[in-house]
């Protein structure tokens, strides 16, 4: 983000408007009464202040232009930014990025039809979507990530291990392996090999913590022609991701121990994107992962994820979602880390976690809640049930082992009665999150992926819970009715 805008900050390229376009509508009080400069602390000594004073004497600085080393500064981060168009779908394979590396390379005299200028307005391109009267655009592609989601979901829904859509799905994800070492090694100088997974189709400097997690955790379930490519494969991204864990037992998103508040008071650090801060959302899924890999519950990692955990868990009972609305995606998460990894289901504090997400059950048998969550927990829990939240809920509390939980029936009755005559859900809501308070996304697969996933979850709980006659294998679930269905559990 910050290279394209510093580039685009030194030459303040303007375009006039040939319209009588205005904003006039945006000074109520008048576009000469305007005033945008920032507001100070009312405390006199803050680092916000300070940085505020660096900013005024930056602008004398520039004013003056008493900048000697401005050329040079300008040829590295041009060499910096064009450097990371290969191997990416754009700068950073985002959106923002994207679009200003385009401003940038203009700014700095590329000629329109100069190929990387080129290059930037084809990945441009590929995220917009347009009709008779309108243009959208999309932040940016997610095909790793809701391809590792979607084999785990029709994996453990029953789809054959010889089917040719898992095995040609798992080619895919082997191949996607990052095997390069990018920016990411600066905070994370551990001797490992390069590996991890991105997020989009193409983004070599950026593999991420989360991505590589939900890869790894498809990859071994699903089935190959080359099993010693993919557990290689597996291996790496494990070690690799194993690396990241922060001083406090955490993991982040893309970084290690990115944490420095004192970043946040920058006066251009907007919308708390200067810091990747670890979550428990994220750590709940490595936990996952460790979990189905016979990681010993007394290992250090473990354990100071562990408590990482317990330290972040809300006095409800819940836990905040970094990545997805909100405290049901934290806490269904985190009892499906926590029971992977063999905790006790029945200690209290674990208990509170199921506790809190059977309190916000909605009367119709689903969950939902909204992004308002993030500016104020007052609202935590509210919001029309929707189709992945219900099934993040689910999943929550197949967790806990009580497959008798009449929350825990009445949320599959909701997913059951629910469902289109296609086999699809329909979801309105917006459940995924970029940057809290400030930017959300839509994932369309979740409304069909998750589902089917809680579905399948609830299915062997209920295999696990029948009673077995003669030694024999347990008994099938009852046939879920599509309406008013009755009681499901014996």
């Amino acid at each position: 983000m910050l290279v394209p805008l510093a580039i685009i900050n030194h030459f303040k390229p303007t375009r006039p408007l040939n319209t009588n376009v205005t904003l006039d509508e945006l000074y109520p009080d008048g576009y000469h009464e305007r005033d945008l400069a920032l507001a100070p602390d009312p405390q006199p000594f803050s680092w916000r202040n300070l940085f505020l004073w660096l900013d005024g004497l930056h602008k004398f600085v520039e004013n003056n232009h008493l900048r000697p080393f401005r050329k040079l500064a300008l040829r590295k981060a041009e060499r910096w930014m064009v450097e990371r168009f290969e191997g990416s779908n754009g700068l950073a394979a985002i959106f923002p990025a994207m679009l200003n590396s385009l401003i940038a390379l203009k700014a700095l005299g590329y000629a329109d039809d100069h190929p990387e200028v080129l290059r930037a307005e084809r990945e441009l391109k590929n995220l917009e979507h347009e009709t008779a009267d309108t243009v959208r655009i999309e932040p940016c592609l997610s095909p790793v990530w809701d391809t590792a989601i979607v084999a785990i979901c029709l994996h453990e829904s029953g789809l054959g291990s010889d089917h040719p859509a898992l095995v040609e799905c798992c080619k895919w994800l082997i191949k996607k392996e990052i095997r390069f070492r990018g920016d990411w090694h600066y905070k994370n100088p551990a001797k490992v090999e390069p590996s991890g997974w991105v997020f989009e189709f193409e983004n070599k400097w950026n593999p991420d913590i989360d991505d590589t997690a939900m890869v790894l955790l498809a990859l071994r379930k699903i089935p190959t022609d080359d099993p010693k490519s993919r557990d290689e494969c597996f291996q790496r991204g494990l070690n690799w991701l194993l690396t990241f864990q922060c001083k406090d037992g955490g993991w982040a998103a893309f970084d290690k121990d990115c944490t420095k508040g004192i970043l946040e008071k920058v006066p251009f650090a907007d919308h708390n994107a200067m810091l990747d801060p670890e979550c428990a959302d994220i750590t709940a899924r490595i936990l996952e992962l460790l979990g189905y890999e016979n990681f010993s519950f007394d290992h250090p990692q473990v354990q100071k994820a562990l408590q990482f955990i317990k330290e972040h868990q809300e006095e409800d009972g819940s836990w905040y979602g970094r990545w997805g609305v909100n405290y049901i995606y934290g806490t269904w998460q985190v009892l499906r880390g926590l029971q992977a990894i063999g905790q006790d289901m029945t200690e209290e504090w674990v208990r509170n976690g199921r506790a809190w997400l059977e309190s916000v059950q909605h009367e119709d048998g689903g969950w939902g809640e909204r992004c308002n969550t993030y500016d104020d927990p007052v609202f935590k829990g509210r919001g029309p049930s929707t189709a992945s939240q219900t099934a993040w809920a689910v999943m929550g509390l197949c967790a806990c082992g009580d497959a008798l939980s009449p929350s825990l029936h009445r949320g599959v009755e909701y997913l059951i009665r629910t469902q289109n005559e296609d086999g699809s859900w329909t979801e309105f809501e917006t459940t995924g999150t970029g940057f809290p308070r400030v930017f959300y996304l839509k994932y369309d697969m979740y409304r069909n992926s998750w589902p089917l996933l809680a579905l399948a979850n609830y299915r062997d709980l209920l295999r696990a819970a029948t009673p077995r006659n003669n030694g024999e294998a347990a008994l099938a679930p009852p046939r879920l009715a599509e309406t008013s269905p009755a009681p499901l559990h014996r």
